[in-house]
């Protein structure tokens, strides 16, 4: 089958030659593949910055698709339906599963301390294959794949399997109170849905900043909030401080993670020599510009496991900072109203529709900030018939 294949940083390539994946545990389903994104996050792996990331992997971890084949204890869901995946494998019965965080199964990743299962995601999150690829072995079938409403837009639900649940996650991790000001760091799919979903909550005033005036742009019209160029500002932190009265954001979302660009000594150290997990300049613009008391919410990744902080900020100021994979499958109930009513437009970020075949010029173009690429998704043959 085709499948995307990882060489190395900055090296991807099509394999037109990946074995197909078969049933290997009874609750185990095979999923033909109609949609699957590319995330900011796969850029991460993309980029070398996530330890253990193996030559030969497929990535993916935002993929739908109809049920080809179900294992012989699968029960919730039958070949032909049309579902979608959450990035989170989970087994549905172990302790963190049963609190519903869904993001820190401990049977999917039994070897890992924090994190859970994540499709395509290095094997410091399980060694799984991901759905950029014609097929993808789904374990645990009767826990993650949710059946697809029948008046629901694939392009919306392949959103639903990380971008929107991780966006709504962020903002409900801020606790925002009534008439709140939010500043989220990163205009990308997961912050300007962040900055967006920050109104269901209640947000006053939602700010974004980023540098890429495309992305800015892109957000100010789709979120309805302020955006700012931090390469036009003196000091992003100064003027957070001096648009709140000189108090602070009441919650600021880290939205970015490794990637992060604006400080060259986190550039440098986490980036290039790769002596701390990413470049973490986003969580400092958080932690300095949130208010005294106030939240910081986390949802941009960084890899495992340290990174420079401004730790003793957070304590002088009693900051409360909170951060988790999303626990998709504990939302979409909720979120698939919120679409479904109107009130959120995930398939509206999509920017690019791009053959699977194509998923190396994929990568590239969303790498590298081209053709204002904000979201591309792949789409492999058999859905384009």
């Amino acid at each position: 089958m085709l499948a995307m294949n990882y060489r190395g940083p900055y090296r991807v390539r099509l394999d037109r030659n990946k074995p197909m994946p078969e049933i290997l545990h009874p609750q185990d389903a095979i999923v033909r593949v109609t949609r699957a994104c590319i995330c900011g996050s796969d850029l991460h792996l993309y980029h070398g910055l996530v330890p253990d990331t193996r030559v030969g992997s497929t990535f993916g971890h935002e993929f739908v698709g109809i049920i080809e084949e179900v294992g012989p204890d699968v029960t919730k869901v039958k070949v032909g339906d049309q579902v979608l995946v959450p990035f989170n494998i989970a087994c549905g019965e172990c302790v963190f599963c049963k609190q519903e965080m869904y993001g820190n199964c401990h049977e999917s990743n039994p070897e890992a301390t924090a994190v859970g299962a994540i499709y395509g995601y290095s094997h410091t999150a399980g060694g799984y294959n991901g759905g950029q690829a014609e097929y993808v072995r789904v374990p645990y079938a009767n826990v993650g794949p949710t059946v697809i409403p029948a008046d629901m837009d694939p392009d919306d639900a392949v959103l639903l399997t990380d971008v929107v649940p991780t966006g709504y996650q962020a903002a409900e991790m801020g606790a925002i109170q009534p008439g709140d000001t939010v500043v989220v760091f990163g205009a990308g799919p997961v912050g300007i849905m962040a900055a967006k979903c920050a109104w269901l909550f209640g947000a006053g005033r939602v700010i974004v900043i980023d540098h890429l005036e495309y992305r800015l742009e892109f957000v100010r019209n789709y979120a309805q909030c302020e955006a700012y160029n931090f390469k036009s500002l003196e000091d992003p932190v100064l003027f957070i401080k001096k648009t709140t009265g000189w108090l602070g954001a009441d919650v600021c979302i880290d939205a970015v993670g490794a990637d992060a660009s604006g400080n060259a000594m986190q550039s440098i150290t986490g980036k290039k020599l790769l002596l701390q997990a990413g470049a973490a300049t986003a969580l400092h613009w958080a932690i300095n510009a949130v208010k005294k008391g106030g939240v910081v919410s986390i949802v941009g990744v960084y890899g495992p496991t340290d990174n420079l902080v401004p730790i003793g900020n957070m304590m002088n100021k009693g900051i409360t900072m909170r951060g988790n994979q999303t626990s998709v499958k504990r939302l979409l109930p909720r979120l698939i109203e919120h679409v479904q009513a109107g009130r959120l437009n995930p398939k509206g970020i999509i920017t690019h529709r791009v053959p699977l075949e194509e998923v190396a010029d994929a990568y590239h173009i969303f790498s590298a900030k081209l053709d204002e690429c904000i979201k591309p998704v792949l789409i492999p043959s058999s859905a384009r018939a």
